[in-house]
């Protein structure tokens, strides 16, 4: 089918009443429910042009991978680019671009060897173009997403070995220093290029045209490292509206829809039009504690809020069961994840115990909530008569959705939270540190913050695993974050596409990636 005859706009009603065309409303939605994916692509096969269904950003969106932000976004630019490494199904780092890579002595420089890969026009991927690529994403001018992470890099005092060795002084040792290669958005690209429209990369697409917020097409990359794409083109489309999405989908207009939410998996989980793909631990949903102030700078009072909370019914309820109990840690199954510790579980008697102690019977407290991801607004209400079970009489507030994340890193006590897949170490050097820029809980420890810099400085593997479960410990005794459950991610697709992976939580490697999907 010609590729304008499908990003036709049509309205809401139209979609509804079977049309398969599509909106352009903007996309909330998240995990849900579903069956074991069942396919009937059979063995993998080249040909054809899948369509992928995402939702965009309209008319701003782009191809610069090092501004990609958006799902759609973030998909096309690991179709186009790739990075030296990236996540893992349990957020381990694995080698892409980089063959290998290894420390000096005390971890301050890093030698990477780059494997044999060509970018679309068939010049070689090289040294000086890693050195471009991270000098562009750490420009202090600019605003790319993956600047934070590769700020601890010393580019003046980097170099280029040779063409394929590049090594890459740091400001500070560190021993988990490929997370920053796998750092969200730090994608290579050719030295000197600053323009985008026409992208030339190393990834297993090339480009063939675009319509900002309609449409990409792309084509496989015969020369690319990693074996070439099955898909003979790949198409994304823009479809704003999950309902659209699943319309088109039904319609055999697209053949895989991104982010479908719980009623969507219930309702044609025995429909052998879609088959729908579970992805695990993608999405940590929790409530953000302020520990610097009142009434969460009482330690007891933060256990009562662990104690009082049922897990198990906010996974029933708020993600229709599509996900799994948390336990007040991030990353579960990640690596380096503390999984020797109890699972905590709802003791009410303890928890009101907790709060008659901290003199906090009767009390209000007002917690910040937004419709910016879905569940949020129902977990809040969910969660306010767990709390009042227990004495506690908790006041949502509803925030603006357009400033909400900036809002609440600063302002009040008791927040709806949410975090997509990183490793355990991101998480901390991130959020919990006494420096840390996006601190939403405030915490600050000056012994937790040196156990961070044991486990990043250390060569020996069995202290930095020490370190961080010694790290773990500490937050789940007393930490501000109440990670209440992980929520799955659900895509769906016809049953005639296979190879969508199972194992890949979002922002992960085989999330959203499509050169080894094949259409049966």
């Amino acid at each position: 089918m010609m590729l304008d005859s499908i990003t036709t706009p049509l309205s809401r009603r139209g979609l509804l009443g079977g049309a398969a065309a599509f909106s352009a409303v903007l996309l909330t939605g998240c995990g849900a429910e579903s069956k074991p994916a069942t396919t009937t692509a059979g063995q993998p096969r080249r040909g054809g042009r899948l369509r992928a269904a995402f939702a965009g950003g309209g008319v701003n969106e782009t191809l610069d991978p090092h501004l990609a932000n958006l799902f759609n976004e973030a998909s096309r630019a690991k179709a186009l680019f790739d990075k030296l490494a990236d996540y893992g199904p349990d957020v381990s780092i694995q080698p892409r671009l980089a063959e290998s890579w290894e420390p000096n002595a005390d971890l301050t420089r890093w030698t990477i060897r780059l494997r044999q890969a060509t970018f679309h026009d068939g010049k070689p991927v090289r040294a000086a173009d890693v050195l471009y690529s991270y000098t562009r994403i750490t420009d202090p001018a600019k605003a790319f997403r993956a600047k934070a992470s590769l700020d601890m890099i010393d580019l003046r005092n980097s170099r280029a070995v040779d063409d394929r060795t590049v090594e890459l002084a740091l400001k500070r040792p560190f021993a988990d220093f490929p997370n920053v290669l796998a750092a969200f958005g730090a994608y290579i690209v050719p030295e000197g290029a600053t323009a985008f429209e026409k992208p030339i990369g190393s990834g297993p697409f090339t480009f063939g045209s675009w319509q900002p917020g309609r449409s990409l097409l792309l084509k496989r990359y015969d020369g690319y490292w990693d074996g070439a794409a099955y898909l003979d083109e790949l198409e994304y489309l823009i479809s704003n509206e999950e309902s659209a999405r699943v319309n088109a989908l039904l319609a055999g207009q697209v053949d895989y829809a991104h982010d479908i939410t719980p009623t969507t998996a219930r309702t044609y989980e025995r429909d052998n039009r879609i088959t729908v793909t579970r992805m695990p631990n993608s999405t940590m949903q929790s409530f953000a504690m302020k520990v610097d102030r009142p009434p969460f700078d009482n330690r007891d009072l933060r256990e009562a809020m662990f104690l009082l909370t049922d897990r198990q019914q906010l996974v029933d309820t708020v993600l229709a069961g599509s996900g799994q109990v948390g336990n007040d840690l991030f990353g579960k199954g990640y690596q380096h994840y503390a999984g020797d510790i109890a699972q905590r579980t709802r003791d009410l008697d303890r928890a009101k115990s907790l709060i008659d102690k901290a003199g906090a019977r009767g009390l209000r407290i007002t917690l910040d909530t937004a419709p910016v991801a879905s569940g949020f607004v129902e977990a809040a209400s969910v969660f306010t008569e767990q709390a009042g079970q227990a004495g506690l009489v908790i006041e949502t507030r509803l925030g603006n959705k357009d400033t909400y994340w900036k809002d609440i890193l600063t302002s009040g006590v008791l927040a709806s939270y949410r975090s997509g897949a990183m490793p355990i170490e991101t998480h901390i050097s991130q959020r919990l540190l006494t420096g840390s820029t996006t601190n939403a809980t405030r915490w600050a420890r000056p012994d937790f913050d040196a156990l961070y810099n044991k486990a990043i400085s250390s060569n020996d593997d069995q202290a930095r695993k020490q370190a961080y479960g010694d790290m773990q410990r500490q937050l789940h005794a007393e930490g501000g974050f109440l990670i209440w459950g992980f929520a799955d991610f659900l895509v769906a697709a016809r049953p005639q596409v296979g190879g969508i992976s199972a194992d890949a939580p979002a922002n992960t490697l085989d999330w959203a990636r499509f050169d080894k999907v094949w259409l049966g």
